[in-house]
């Protein structure tokens, strides 16, 4: 089955290049030179992953991830200007899954894209790892087959990312995990200093989702300089 890939870039180059390489891989490609047209493009067809440029003429890439979001749980990922962190925390905050600097090599895109994907389909569409397929505990339900979160009866709009951390930290309530254990299981990419930094934004709009406190919380627990802990209930 055909993948169906958004690319969005107002530099004609850089998103044709992305194009060129993801066809080479047998990806279907929708491709935009500005927001409004990517939007439409949203509405229209069954999309698998989106590649969205931050910086456009008409509709900023925020402005069509949040859009996404509202209807869609398909992975996002942003690209962003060379040290412009405020960008992807934006975008982290926003509900993408990764983020990519340029300058970056056309390969990463690919290797990127195609790692995201197999995690969406992990927790979403394939067979779960292991036997449980439901969690359920002090009012939060996971399934990890249908991809859906309740809390206190009520449906929990989380993105994939978001659904994963977590599934992690549900399943493997009681013990603490760290961050860099928690960004293998999620992103399964290596660990860098500024790994810490995506966990750590992608915690805290879970928490804010959740209506759950760094300060009092009654679901995800900081454990300083260790990691992040669900109590066993």
């Amino acid at each position: 089955m055909s993948i169906n890939a958004l690319v969005v870039d107002d530099e004609e180059s850089i998103a044709d290049l992305i194009e060129v390489y993801l066809k080479n891989e047998g990806f279907n490609v929708y491709k935009f030179y500005n927001g409004e047209e990517a939007l439409v493009c949203v509405e229209s067809e069954q999309l698998d992953i989106a590649i969205l440029d931050v910086m456009l003429p008409d509709i900023d890439g925020f402005t069509i991830c949040h859009k996404i979001r509202e209807l869609h749980n398909f992975p996002i990922i942003m690209l962003t200007a060379k040290g412009e962190e405020i960008d992807k925390i934006n975008g982290l905050t926003l509900g993408a899954d990764d983020y990519i600097t340029k300058p970056f090599q056309p390969l990463e895109v690919v290797a990127r894209v195609k790692a995201q994907l197999r995690r969406f389909m992990k927790y979403n569409n394939g067979k779960p790892s292991n036997s449980e397929k439901v969690i359920e505990f002090t009012g939060l339900v996971l399934n990890k087959e249908t991809h859906e979160c309740i809390l206190n009866e009520k449906p929990l709009a989380l993105t994939p990312t978001e659904f994963n951390i977590l599934w992690v930290l549900a399943a493997k309530r009681g013990r603490v995990v760290s961050a860099e254990e928690l960004f293998h299981e999620v992103w399964g990419d290596k660990y860098f200093s500024n790994s810490n930094n995506t966990v750590m934004v992608h915690i805290r709009h879970l928490r804010e989702k959740m209506h759950d406190s760094a300060e009092h919380p009654k679901y995800i627990k900081t454990v300083w300089g260790v990691g992040y802990k669900i109590e066993k209930s």
